[in-house]
């Protein structure tokens, strides 16, 4: 759809930098485009911030955000279906792990003959490991928009009141699984720890690559899990709710009782650093830190946040489609991303150049905890075939049963692998 449109002059302060809009006196046509991101707990404020950008910077493209979906996987089932009746959105942001169902369905456009005519790829910051977490299917299925890595979130009050040094967060689960028995020790309805297992699989990667293990076998043919890696995944998230009395938590029951100052700690993505420290305002001293470690010398840990990917069937919306999702991926875009939010930067540009993020971080030490584990991110793994989301509810369905102590994990982990397992690909 097309329009006349004649701009105002519009500033937007970025940081110490000035974003403005030169007037244009004459009237332009316009193409307005749609886009659709998942959880808007996390990414409104994000979202709005570089949508209020992008129109500030030019005139000829209008985009509007449609059907904001809680979780990635509602995002994903949002596609499928959009896919299916015709009515898919211009762009869209998913989570990485399923950009390859996109890509191999063909739902998502390559990216590459765009890449091609802004010519070096590089100079616009995109730097070949970047690109290559969006190069799914044969094909540039999309644009890491935002990266995080899971980290530790604790309550120093609680940690002092337990006897707990705030300086010395434990370096390994066993220390975490003691200090939680010691805030929970504490009485009156407090708890001691969350390790955020459900919604997904990513959390359990955490574990799994922690570990040094891998999900399937390196045909995919077959899974990986069901190894000692997985098995001492498992066990430990057992030990959690035995050890460290981890209650079954839902939704965001863990966020509500850490902001009230009634759990110790929490382990989850740093995409929720900025919420977390708003919604804890001066209840208590709130400090992040990088996760326990594993394996020092295999341990990694997974990359989760979401791609950009262009859905548009019209060329010409496709094309006005990628300007924005160049603006979003851009260093500008990158740089209110992660000031919003908490993830960590994907554009090399963006990272590398102080006067996007340098005083950013130095005045925000909480954001920090994932930037150092970057040396040690994994992918996100994408399970191939059209299961890949059924073998993710899978996962999360066997865990629930550990942390609700229906089953072993000796148990758990034998039924998940056989039930993941035929849900993938057949030769």
């Amino acid at each position: 759809m097309t329009e006349t449109f004649a701009p105002s002059r519009r500033a937007l302060m970025l940081g110490s930098g000035l974003l403005a809009m030169p007037a244009i006196g004459h009237a332009q046509t316009v193409t307005n485009i749609t886009a659709h991101y998942s959880m808007p707990a996390i990414f409104k404020s994000a979202q709005d911030a570089i949508l209020e950008a992008f129109h500030a910077s030019q005139s000829e493209v209008r985009v509007s955000y449609v059907n904001a979906t809680p979780t990635y996987e509602d995002g994903a089932q949002l596609l499928l279906r959009g896919a299916a009746t015709g009515q898919l959105p211009d762009v869209t942001f998913q989570g990485l792990n399923r950009m390859r169902l996109f890509a191999e369905r063909g739902i998502t456009r390559d990216l590459r003959p765009y890449l091609a005519d802004e010519g070096n790829a590089a100079e616009l910051g995109y730097s070949a490991p970047i690109l290559a977490i969006g190069f799914q299917g044969g094909k540039q299925a999309g644009l890491p928009f935002a990266m995080s890595n899971p980290i530790s979130y604790y309550n120093v009050d609680l940690f002092r009141r337990a006897g707990l040094n705030p300086d010395a967060f434990p370096t390994s689960w066993d220390g975490v699984i003691d200090a939680s028995r010691r805030i929970r020790a504490l009485g009156g309805g407090i708890e001691g720890m969350f390790f955020r297992w459900p919604g997904d699989d990513w959390m359990f990667s955490a574990l799994l690559f922690g570990h040094g293990g891998d999900m399937l076998t390196p045909d995919e043919k077959d899974v990986a899990f069901n190894g000692p890696e997985g098995l001492a995944s498992v066990r430990l998230l057992d030990r959690m709710v035995k050890e460290g009395g981890m209650p079954n938590f839902a939704g965001v029951a863990d966020l509500q009782a850490f902001a009230a100052g009634r759990l110790g700690m929490m382990f989850r993505t740093t995409a929720q650093v900025r919420g977390i420290l708003e919604s804890v305002g001066q209840t208590f001293e709130l400090r992040t830190t990088i996760m326990p470690v594993i394996d020092p010398a295999r341990g990694r840990l997974p990359t989760g946040g979401a791609g950009a990917m262009i859905a548009a069937r019209d060329d010409a919306r496709a094309r006005a489609a990628w300007r924005f999702v160049k603006f979003a991926t851009s260093p500008v875009g990158t740089s209110l991303m992660v000031r919003n939010t908490g993830y960590v930067p994907t554009n090399q540009i963006a990272i590398d150049d102080p006067k996007y993020l340098g005083d950013f971080y130095a005045a925000n030490p909480l954001f920090q905890a994932a930037t150092r584990q970057v040396g040690i991110m994994k992918p996100w793994y994408s399970f191939p075939g059209s299961n890949s989301v059924r073998v993710t509810q899978v996962m999360v369905d066997n865990l629930a049963r550990i942390a609700e102590q229906q089953a072993t994990p000796e148990v758990v982990l034998a039924d998940m692998a056989d039930q993941v397992r035929r849900l993938l690909p057949r030769a």
